[in-house]
C-alpha cells in the first residue's frame, strides 16, 4: 500500500469512526431524553386520570347523597326490609333505581341494607334497565367489578332516615379505557379485561406485561416497538384490579430520530466530504514531496551520484529538513567520492607511469594515447561519462604488458613471430589483471580490445567494424599514430604528417573510418589554436607501413 493511500486512511478513518461514534452518542441521548419525556408524559396522564377519577366520585357521592335523602326511596327501602322476601316491594325500590338511573345516566345501582347484604338492583341493557341476579348484587363497595362481560366502576353511599341507617347505595359506570388518550389496560391478576392498545390482541398484551411486576414501571416489546408501562398506584382498585398506561417510545422518537437522521446524513456526507478533502490534501502534502525525493533518487541507480534535492520541495517542515539534511549527507558524499576518484586516477596515472619506465623508448606513451584519445572523443561530442572512460582507459590500456618478459618487450631488434605472439597476448592479460577490481569494469573493453581492427584482421576477437566497442576503436587510433611517431629500438619514429597519411589510408581496413577522421579535426583545430599536441617526427620510416604493437 503507497504511503499516500496509508496518510490517507489514518487521516480519514479515524475521523470517520469518531464522527459516526458521535452521531451514535447523540442518537443515544436523544431516546434517553424521549424516554424520560414519555416517562414524565405518562405521570402526567396518571395524575389527570386520578384527578378525574376523584372528581367523578365526588359527583356520584354528591348524587347519592340527594339520592339517599329522596323520600320514595327511603320509604321504598323500609318496606323491602320489613318485607324481605316481598317481591312487590323488591319490585317497588327497582322502579324507583330505575327511573333514578335513567335520569342521572348510571349503569348500575345497588341497594344494600346496612349489614350489606343486597336487596335490589337494577343494571343498564343495551337500552333498557333490567333486574340484577344475585350473582352481579355482591358487587363491592368500591372499586371494580366484572359482571355479564363488563367491567363496571363503584362508588357507594349510606341512605338514612334521620339518625337511623337503612342501608348502602352503589351506584357504578361502565369503565371504558376509549376515551384515554393515553394507551392503557386494566388487568386483574395479570389477565387483561380492558385495552385501548391499537395493533396488538390480548395474549400478545398479556404476554409482553407478563415481564413486568405488579405495581412497577417496566419496559416492554410490543408490535415490534418499544413500550413503556407505568402502573397507576395512586388509585386503589382492589380486588386485584390493575391499572397500567403505556406509551411506545419508537413511535414517540420517531419524528425526532427521523430530523436527526436527515441531519445526520447532511453533516455525515458534509463532515466525510470534508475528511475526504483534508484527507487527501494532507496525504498529498506528505506524500507528493517524498515521492519527488524518490524521483530525485531514482537517478542514482543510473549515475552512481546522490543528486541534490531542491531545499523547498515540499511545504511540510519536517519534509524540508529531510531535503537540508539529504542534501547535507550527499555533498559529503561526493566530496568524498571526488577525493576518492582523485586519489584514483593518481593510482592509475602512478600505474601507467612504472608500465612506461620499464622501456625507456615508451616512456610518457600511455599519457599521450590519453590525451590523444580525449581529443578524437570531444571532436565526436562524446558525453562526459564517455570522455572519463576513454581517458582512464586509455592509460590502462597497454597494463597487460606487465606480464611480459622484458626480453621480449625490450628486446632491440625486430620481433620474431613467436615473440610478437607473445606480444599479441597483453590485451587478454590485462583484461585478467583489472576483471578482479570493481572499480576497473568500466575500462575492460579499452583494455582488452584497443586492438581490434575495422576490417576484422586485429586481435585478441577479431571483431569486425562496430562489434568493437567505440571507446576502444578510438583509444586503437591513438596508440598507433604515438606508436609510429615515437622512437624504438629498431627504427625512429616517423613525422606528424607521415603519421597522419598512414592512418588516413588504413582508415576502413585497420582503422575506424570515423575515429581517424575525427582526429584530424583535432589534430587541425590544435595548429589552429596555437596547440601542439603531437610532437613531429624525428625521422620518417620506409615505405612499408608497419603494425603497431
Amino acid at each position: 500500500m503507497r504511503f499516500a493511500t496509508r496518510a490517507f486512511l489514518w487521516s480519514f478513518v479515524p475521523f470517520t469512526v469518531l464522527l459516526l461514534a458521535s452521531f451514535w452518542a447523540i442518537q443515544a441521548m436523544v431516546i434517553r431524553a424521549v424516554h424520560a419525556s414519555v416517562h414524565d408524559s405518562l405521570r402526567e396522564s396518571q395524575m389527570l386520570l386520578a384527578r378525574v377519577r376523584t372528581r367523578n366520585e365526588l359527583q356520584n357521592r354528591r348524587s347519592l347523597r340527594v339520592m339517599a335523602a329522596n323520600p320514595a326511596l327511603e320509604a321504598g327501602i323500609q318496606l323491602l326490609l320489613q318485607n324481605p322476601g316481598s317481591d312487590e316491594a323488591r319490585h317497588t325500590v327497582e322502579d324507583q333505581l330505575r327511573d333514578i338511573c335513567s335520569g342521572l345516566g348510571f349503569d348500575f345501582l345497588i341497594v344494600r341494607s346496612a349489614g350489606e347484604k343486597p336487596l335490589a338492583g337494577i343494571v343498564r341493557r343495551g337500552g333498557a334497565f333490567a333486574a340484577m341476579d344475585e350473582a352481579t348484587l355482591t358487587a363491592p363497595l368500591h372499586g371494580y367489578f366484572e359482571a355479564e362481560g363488563e367491567t363496571y366502576q363503584v362508588t357507594s353511599a349510606p341512605v338514612n332516615a334521620g339518625a337511623e341507617n337503612l342501608g348502602v347505595l352503589s351506584v357504578g359506570e361502565r369503565f371504558d379505557l376509549s376515551e384515554f388518550n393515553t394507551p392503557a389496560v386494566l388487568t386483574r391478576h395479570g389477565v387483561v379485561l380492558i385495552s385501548n392498545v391499537r395493533g396488538s390482541d390480548t395474549r400478545e398484551i398479556e404476554s409482553a406485561l407478563g415481564r413486568c411486576r405488579r405495581r412497577s414501571e417496566c419496559e416492554l416489546q410490543l408490535a415490534g416497538q418499544n413500550w413503556l408501562s407505568l402502573p397507576v398506584n395512586s388509585i386503589d382498585f382492589g380486588d386485584g384490579y390493575v391499572l397500567r398506561t403505556l406509551e411506545s417510545v419508537d413511535a414517540a422518537s420517531a419524528p425526532m430520530q427521523r430530523i436527526l437522521r436527515q441531519v445526520f446524513v447532511a453533516a455525515g456526507v458534509g463532515a466525510m466530504m470534508a475528511a475526504v478533502i483534508v484527507g487527501f490534501v494532507s496525504s498529498r502534502s506528505v506524500a507528493g514531496p517524498l515521492a519527488r525525493l524518490v524521483d530525485h533518487l531514482r537517478s542514482t541507480e543510473s549515475t552512481g551520484l546522490l543528486p541534490e534535492v531542491p531545499a523547498k520541495l515540499g511545504t511540510v517542515q519536517e519534509i524540508r529538513d529531510l531535503c537540508e539534511s539529504f542534501n547535507r549527507a550527499a555533498a559529503v558524499v561526493r566530496d568524498s567520492r571526488d577525493k576518492l576518484h582523485a586519489a584514483y586516477v593518481e593510482f592509475v596515472e602512478s600505474l601507467a607511469s612504472a608500465l612506461d619506465a620499464r622501456d625507456p623508448y615508451t616512456a610518457g606513451h600511455s599519457r599521450r594515447v590519453s590525451e590523444y584519445s580525449c581529443a578524437i572523443a570531444r571532436a565526436l561530442n562524446l558525453a562526459q561519462a564517455d570522455l572519463d572512460e576513454i581517458r582512464i582507459g586509455a592509460l590502462l590500456h597497454d597494463i597487460g604488458k606487465i606480464g611480459i618478459a622484458d626480453a621480449v618487450l625490450q628486446k632491440p631488434g625486430r620481433l620474431t613471430e613467436e615473440e610478437f605472439a607473445i606480444i599479441r597476448q597483453h590485451p587478454t592479460i590485462g583484461r585478467r589483471i583489472l576483471e578482479g577490481v570493481g572499480g576497473f569494469h568500466p575500462y575492460l573493453e579499452v583494455v582488452e580490445l584497443h586492438h581490434e581492427d575495422w576490417d576484422g584482421n586485429g586481435y585478441p576477437h577479431g571483431l569486425r567494424a562496430e562489434a568493437t566497442p567505440l571507446t576502444a576503436r578510438i583509444v586503437h587510433v591513438a596508440d598507433a599514430y604515438d606508436a609510429m611517431t615515437s622512437d624504438r629500438p629498431y627504427r625512429s619514429g616517423m613525422g606528424h604528417d607521415r603519421a597522419m597519411h598512414i592512418l588516413s589510408q588504413n582508415a576502413g581496413t585497420q582503422f575506424d573510418p570515423a575515429a581517424v577522421a575525427a582526429f584530424q579535426a583535432a589534430m587541425k583545430m590544435d595548429e589552429t589554436a596555437g596547440g601542439s599536441i603531437a610532437r613531429l617526427a624525428q625521422a620518417v620510416a620506409p615505405d612499408a607501413v608497419e603494425k603497431t604493437v
